[in-house]
């Protein structure tokens, strides 16, 4: 079984640890784990891992947050995979942080990267996993707030987070995503 998992973030040192490229972390997280590592690639960063029988090709769009769904859909169509097998991890500024949801489809919520996925696959039923980033933000300072790194205290918690992810996208893959949702999904 071939898996598409995707890590939505923006390229270039400035979006480096920023809340908004939480799912590069993930994925970078994944891949480590399966001591694996990236090639530069057609519209992403591309690592092929493998995991108890199962095929990952874990991708970081290069095409920046706005036009991702290039990204998914050209590796999609090249390693023909599924819409079921496709797995996008984006950041929720609706979400507290450290909290995980997975969604078998549904809204972008105004996530930009969603959108542009939605557009290019003309639907909104593809499996996704949300990392909540918490909105501790002013009013007016939302685009700061995204784009910021973590703060000294949030680090620890998005480090076990992020080994929370990976043991949700295992376990989205090994027993699917209902029952993914049912231990992850609190």
């Amino acid at each position: 079984m071939k898996y598409l998992i995707v890590g939505l973030g923006n390229i270039g040192a400035e979006y480096d640890s920023t809340r908004h490229n939480i799912g590069f972390e993930v994925a970078d997280t994944l891949v480590l784990k399966n001591g694996g590592n990236y090639r530069l690639d057609r519209h992403a960063f591309v690592s092929e891992v493998k995991w108890k029988g199962k095929s990952f090709i874990v991708i970081k769009p290069t095409t920046y947050m706005n036009l991702s769904g290039k990204a998914v859909k050209y590796w999609m169509d090249k390693e023909k995979i599924t819409l079921e097998n496709v797995l996008v991890i984006v950041d929720d500024l609706a979400l507290p942080l450290a909290t995980l949801r997975i969604r078998a489809g549904g809204s972008a919520a105004g996530h930009n990267g969603l959108k542009s996925i939605q557009e290019t696959l003309t639907t909104d039923q593809y499996p996704r996993l949300r990392f909540g980033i918490g909105n501790n933000f002013p009013k007016g300072r939302q685009v700061e707030f995204v784009l910021g790194r973590w703060t000294v205290n949030e680090v620890p918690v998005v480090k076990d987070t992020l080994l929370k992810a990976v043991e949700a996208i295992e376990c989205i893959v090994s027993q699917g995503i209902s029952k993914a949702m049912t231990f992850y999904n609190k």
